[in-house]
């Protein structure tokens, strides 16, 4: 019993101290017990930030990623393997399971051991393709380490990662890593194409312009007259997939970019031209990055407190009687028809070890929509104040002249954060009897409202003089007999 309590108290204090906003239960998948040694320095860093790590091989017998009808664990990191398969416990089908009830992966792939079919079906589902033949390989014969490769040319140097979109929040830079100029060094990459359909999918890390996908399994002669499976910047080298349910899918196309050798303070790459000099990889840097963001322990966005309620003044010169919503009253459960009503949402986003307020990328927003079938209002929302944890926004609108069941739809949908959406219906009505303002006050009833009384004016004076008029009396002529 004390050996229970104590590896209880040892797991909440394990569960405490992880950096994930979700979990810090890490499922390692290896067919090589030498990975261990060779991704250690990577490893390593992943347990110094909280996360217990359980190294299986694909083949185990007990190995399963549901105990119980739930996830066993919370993140799964999948190392290339030789096999043509992951086992049952690894089909396409139940990792895809996985992702949907919540869980996140990690997928690294290399050209030197090939990709499984498998893994080609899994990362269908997602709408990524990889080159049909197996031993295909990124090349440049411009971005290239002329120390490691000055043949093959397949240890790609990349600068750090960029975005078109400004307010998009780049958690993935390398470029203040001091000493290290932010290059990648991206050694045998399995280059990815994305569909173009699916809003779910991110590049965090193309090839450069003059890169093309090379099939090794040819002779150069033979490669050269095959059109490249793709070329430039089509080739996604690091990909992200965000699901609906904001649970992430990570691939990246070369695990040898993980190994210690990329990760050693020692370690340089050099690029052709004259008077470039040797410069440590920014390997390490970027590797804790992608895992930070792939296990969420960045870009995870959290709702708060949320308030709707009727604006005191908002009936000035009404009766404004409504039996649905006060003043006072927080989130009612109705309102009346051109009603003045504010709306405020608290937002947080998980920040390596605790909550810290929201604040939305230069030139974004967050928007509110107020909504019956179609949006009858689409407003920013605006930053009204913060404290350590939250950040509160807030926008006030007057109630359509349309009554119905509304809803109150705040949607926030962005690369690298998680997906917000919180509705909250309410009922409008039209005005009570006793609410309609009286037509004395309505200036365009006066003509209405004189009329009437010079018509009673005239009624009663015609009375006045048909009661007060004596009729003139008829002159009789009387005969006397």
């Amino acid at each position: 019993m004390q050996f229970s309590i104590a590896g209880l108290l040892l797991g909440l204090a394990t569960a405490v101290s992880a950096l994930s906003a979700t979990g810090n239960r890490v499922l390692v998948i290896s067919d090589n017990e030498s990975d261990k040694t060779t991704y250690s320095r990577f490893l390593s860093g992943v347990e110094k930030r909280g996360f217990v790590l359980s190294h299986h091989n694909p083949k185990d017998a007990g190995l399963s990623l549901f105990e119980h009808g739930v996830p066993a664990y919370d993140h799964l990191l999948l190392f290339p393997t030789k096999a043509k398969g992951l086992g049952p416990a690894l089909s396409p089908n139940i990792i895809v399971d996985f992702v949907n009830a919540g869980s996140n992966v990690l997928l690294t792939l290399s050209s030197s051991v090939g990709v499984p079919v498998a893994i080609n079906s899994l990362l269908l589902e997602m709408d990524i393709s990889l080159a049909p033949e197996k031993n295909s390989v990124v090349v440049d014969h411009f971005q290239h380490d002329i120390k490691t490769s000055a043949e093959d040319h397949d240890v790609l140097v990349l600068g750090p990662p960029e975005f078109a979109k400004k307010e998009t929040k780049n958690y993935f830079s390398t470029t203040n890593n001091i000493g290290a100029g932010g290059w990648i060094a991206f050694p045998r990459a399995v280059g990815q194409v994305l569909g173009n359909a699916s809003p779910l999918l991110q590049s965090i890390l193309k090839a450069p312009s003059t890169a093309y996908i090379y099939n090794g399994a040819k002779d150069d002669a033979e490669s050269a007259a095959d059109e490249p499976f793709a070329t430039g910047s089509q080739i996604s080298l690091v990909t992200a997939f965000q699901a609906r349910n904001s649970a992430r899918f990570v691939v990246l196309g070369s695990a040898e970019a993980l190994e210690n050798k990329w990760l050693e303070p020692d370690a340089s790459v050099q690029t052709l031209g004259e008077g470039q000099k040797a410069q440590q990889p920014a390997n390490r840097m970027f590797a804790e990055r992608l895992v930070a963001w792939t296990f969420k322990e960045t870009g995870v966005l959290k709702v708060g407190e949320i308030k709707h309620y009727l604006i005191a003044d908002s009936g000035v010169g009404l009766a404004n009687l409504s039996t649905l919503a006060l003043p006072e009253e927080i989130n009612p459960e109705g309102y009346r028809i051109k009603n003045t009503v504010a709306y405020e949402i608290e937002l947080s986003e998980w920040s390596v070890d605790h909550w810290a307020p929201f604040i939305t990328p230069e030139g974004d927003n967050v928007q509110l929509e107020f909504s019956m079938l179609s949006p009858f209002h689409r407003l920013n929302l605006k930053r009204l104040s913060q404290t350590k944890t939250t950040a509160k926004y807030a926008a006030t609108l007057k109630l359509p002249d349309q009554h119905g069941i509304f809803n109150f739809f705040v949607e926030y949908r962005r690369p690298f954060y998680t997906n917000i959406e919180e509705k909250n219906t309410v009922t409008v009505r039209h005005f009570a009897h006793d609410e309609w303002p009286r037509s004395f006050v309505i200036s365009g009833a006066w003509p209405w409202i004189s009329g009437i009384w010079v018509t009673v004016g005239g009624w009663l004076a015609f009375c006045a003089v048909w009661l007060y008029s004596k009729p003139a009396q008829e002159k009789r002529n009387l005969k006397q007999s």
